[in-house]
């Protein structure tokens, strides 16, 4: 973790993964890689922009760690907005990118999901969205593929992932 991938650079949220990550294990052990990590994040968030339903998923879920920091409350609006205007309904999902209604995916929408239940938000769009993919099926391999199971317990079952919070929706609600 010297720098970024070569070839690569960052991800767009790799910094804010980081400086969570960190301060949760060890925040006076990983001090000076908490230092290196709020640098980058104090210098990206003001731009940042996320499009994508899991990234945006995942900053919810980040931010929701350390709500009242400055990058978490920028990044959690930008969030809110951008989702807002991705929402589908009927029959109620997120779709891939702003402008793309009918491209979507179950396992990133169980990331939206996460992301919001994380931030005790949007609750009736979690609902809706685990009842659409519950019937929902791709015809590709994300029926079948592991990280869209995974994901999908997730969204039902967020458990040790929302710390102190959270709302299970629980096996009960699956509408098979």
């Amino acid at each position: 973790m010297s720098g970024p991938y070569p070839g690569y650079g960052l991800g767009a949220i790799d910094a804010f993964h980081g400086y969570v990550v960190y301060r949760l294990l060890a925040p006076d052990g990983l001090a000076g890689e908490i230092r290196e990590m709020q640098e980058l994040v104090e210098q990206s968030s003001p731009s940042l922009r996320i499009t994508q339903d899991l990234g945006l998923g995942m900053m919810l879920w980040l931010s929701h760690f350390f709500p009242r920091e400055p990058w978490a409350l920028a990044q959690s609006a930008r969030a809110f907005a951008t989702l807002e205007s991705m929402w589908v309904d009927p029959p109620g999902y997120f779709c891939r990118e702003p402008g793309l209604p009918r491209v979507k995916f179950a396992f990133t929408n169980y990331g939206v999901s996460l992301g919001l239940q994380s931030v005790a938000a949007s609750m009736d769009r979690v609902s809706r969205l685990n009842a659409f993919f519950a019937g929902y099926r791709s015809g590709d391999s994300y029926d079948t593929d592991a990280i869209t199971h995974v994901m999908g317990c997730t969204s039902y079952l967020p458990g040790d992932f929302i710390p102190g919070g959270g709302t299970e929706i629980g096996w009960n609600s699956i509408k098979t």
